[in-house]
């Protein structure tokens, strides 16, 4: 970013932008929102998932992230439990033991949710969720606050850390940059069982219908997604009930910004004061920052004063003893040319 977040705050602050930002901020209100029409989404079918990980290779290359520290067809990894992070926007998990003959897979992103947690909470509209379908995130205007890391009910958005200058936080974006260009997400595209289909959410739902009624004895009566938190535009069946495979079943079907609606009736004051308060604990700092910077100006000048002064001391005292001693040595060489003189005179008259 081309400007510090205290700049950015104290500019916030000064030009009441804090206020007006609320207002649009879409927290604020209890109307149930069904979701734009023909947005887009991803239905996820756990039955058709091998845990082969070629949607994680496919995600890694779309969004130019580090390469990880084992091959993608290194299968061993499904063995441990993993979450998303700011190197891995989707990972694949395996589950033993369910109630499913042989392992269930999981694969894990953002939901991209109708009502997103993550936007109903950022006062900068960072994150926003688009008619397309996808939730995006806008660098460029997030100060780092992190309350959308908070309110996310998946535990999805992840936070740089390791950049101690321009920390963003990232996720799935559900390739929103490739959706506009008429092209396929990366991991829908790269799955190879078509365990990912790509299409209008309300589609969606209705072919999830279909294989549950069709084939009942293989998927739980349940489109995870179509209504929890309001609804989701990343849909999910599955073979199990969805706890068995880490999956929160305890939401609801509210959405988050009728949950916060009531905290957040307070965040036109919060966030039009929050930046003034910053910018005068950014002033006191400075100032005691300066102050400081002149008691310690002020000390080395003393210390180089004294220092000089000392040095000025031992000098003339090093030249005194010097010149006494000189003027010693001098003595003591008269005194001792006075006495072979003397000691030579009566050789003299003998002669």
């Amino acid at each position: 970013m081309s400007i510090s977040r205290r700049k950015f705050l104290a500019w916030l602050g000064a030009a009441g932008i804090g206020s007006m930002v609320s207002r649009d901020a879409g927290a604020s209100s209890n109307k149930h929102f069904r979701g734009y029409p023909k947005s887009s989404g991803v239905l996820y079918d756990m039955t058709r998932c091998v845990g082969c990980r070629e949607c994680e290779a496919a995600c890694n290359k779309v969004n130019s992230l580090p390469a990880p520290d084992k091959p993608f067809n290194d299968l061993t990894v499904l063995n441990t439990k993993r979450r998303t992070g700011t190197d891995a926007y989707t990972v694949v998990n395996k589950y033993s033991g369910t109630r499913h003959d042989g392992p269930v897979f999981r694969k894990i992103q953002c939901n991209h949710c109708l009502e997103p947690a993550c936007a109903s909470v950022c006062f900068v509209r960072a994150l926003k969720k688009t008619k397309s379908g996808p939730v995006t995130y806008d660098e460029s205007v997030c100060v780092g606050c992190r309350y959308c890391m908070v309110a996310c009910p998946f535990d999805i958005p992840a936070y740089e850390y390791n950049e101690p200058l321009t920390p963003r936080v990232l996720k799935c974006t559900m390739c929103a940059p490739r959706i506009e260009k008429g092209q396929l997400p990366g991991c829908v595209e790269a799955c190879p069982k078509e365990a990912l289909t790509f299409g209008h959410r309300d589609d969606l739902i209705k072919i999830a219908r279909k294989r549950i009624r069709k084939y009942p004895e293989r998927y739980k009566d349940h489109i995870y997604g179509e209504h929890e938190m309001g609804g989701t535009s990343w849909l999910y069946l599955s073979p199990v009930p969805f706890k068995e495979v880490g999956m929160r079943e305890d939401l609801g079907e509210t959405p988050a910004p009728s949950l916060t609606s009531g905290a957040l009736s307070i965040v036109p004051m919060v966030v039009g004061l929050w930046p003034v308060l910053l910018a005068g604990v950014y002033g006191i700092t400075k100032r005691k920052e300066k102050i400081a910077m002149e008691e310690q100006q002020t000390a080395v000048a003393e210390a180089t004063e004294k220092a000089d002064h000392e040095a000025h001391l031992k000098l003339e005292a090093a030249m005194g003893k010097a010149k006494k001693d000189k003027e010693t040595a001098i003595e003591k060489a008269i005194k001792k040319a006075l006495e072979d003189v003397a000691g030579a005179e009566p050789d003299k008259e003998d002669s």
